[in-house]
């Protein structure tokens, strides 16, 4: 599961709205959808993450984090530490062998470390929301 899959499920479930339902509204394969909540799938593009808001009347910070939760959810990472020190892809190949079998406290005290220390992350490609047509609700 990816933050944004964890984020849309909670969404849908505490509206209680069937994926079924929320895919075809939102003219998706139901296996498309459950996929993205599940991690199976790549992350979001910008414009679905903008229809998914529309689709639950989202505004500002809930708006804004999904867009950030979209951007930290690409279940495939790849590591790319060339040109880094031996200690660099030490760290992305043992952070690779382990991952599997770290418990959620750890995994917690890696992310509030890292985040701790790292940049803000690169804000999300901005997408403008469709303005709905006349006569269509």
């Amino acid at each position: 599961m990816t933050p944004f899959g964890l984020k849309l499920r909670a969404l849908r479930r505490d509206r209680a709205i069937a994926l079924k339902r929320m895919a075809a509204d939102l003219q998706l394969s139901p296996a498309y959808l459950s996929a993205l909540e599940h991690g199976h799938r790549g992350r979001p593009t910008p414009a679905l993450v903008v229809q998914i808001c529309e689709y639950f009347h989202l505004i500002w910070d809930d708006y804004e984090e999904m867009h950030r939760l979209a951007a930290l959810s690409d279940p495939r990472v790849v590591v790319d530490t060339s040109g880094l020190s031996a200690q660099a892809t030490e760290l992305a190949n043992l952070l690779a062998a382990t991952i599997a079998r770290l418990d959620q406290q750890t995994m917690a005290a890696i992310i509030a470390a890292l985040a701790a220390r790292a940049p803000e992350p690169p804000a999300p490609r901005r997408v403008r929301p469709r303005r709905r047509q006349k006569g269509i609700a």
